[in-house]
């Protein structure tokens, strides 16, 4: 493992998905997932994430439409307030979940859709 990559992995993971989050995967690590969640943190956040060549918010952008048409939905949920925490507006979201739903089906941006209105009552909830 490259520990620099590992680490600046670990902050941008930190600052894209919230500490309570990064915590709570970090404390659920063990022998059977230690080499697992190094993985993610050092070549999904480290290589990825941290090429400057575009923006967190494109990546954002790029995750969510991957996310949706693999069905993927606590992930994409993951992924949404990331994206929010990126600074994108919720009428930039509903385009690109519209986005999705056009091209990934009409399920998928269905199950998009619900999980937004979900995460967006939370957030509201808070306020």
């Amino acid at each position: 493992m490259d520990q620099k990559r590992y680490e600046a992995g670990l902050a941008v993971r930190r600052a894209v998905l919230g500490d309570e989050y990064v915590d709570k995967a970090t404390r659920n690590v063990d022998d059977f997932n230690r080499k697992f969640q190094e993985l993610v943190s050092e070549f999904c956040w480290g290589e990825c994430w941290t090429d400057e060549t575009l923006s967190h918010r494109e990546r954002s952008i790029l995750n969510l439409g991957m996310i949706a048409a693999l069905g993927r939905m606590q992930e994409f949920e993951l992924h949404f307030r990331g994206a929010l925490r990126n600074g994108m507006t919720r009428d930039e979201l509903r385009a690109v979940l519209t986005q999705i739903a056009v091209y990934c089906g009409i399920p998928a941006g269905i199950d998009a859709f619900r999980t937004a209105r979900k995460v967006l009552a939370e957030l509201d909830a808070e306020d």
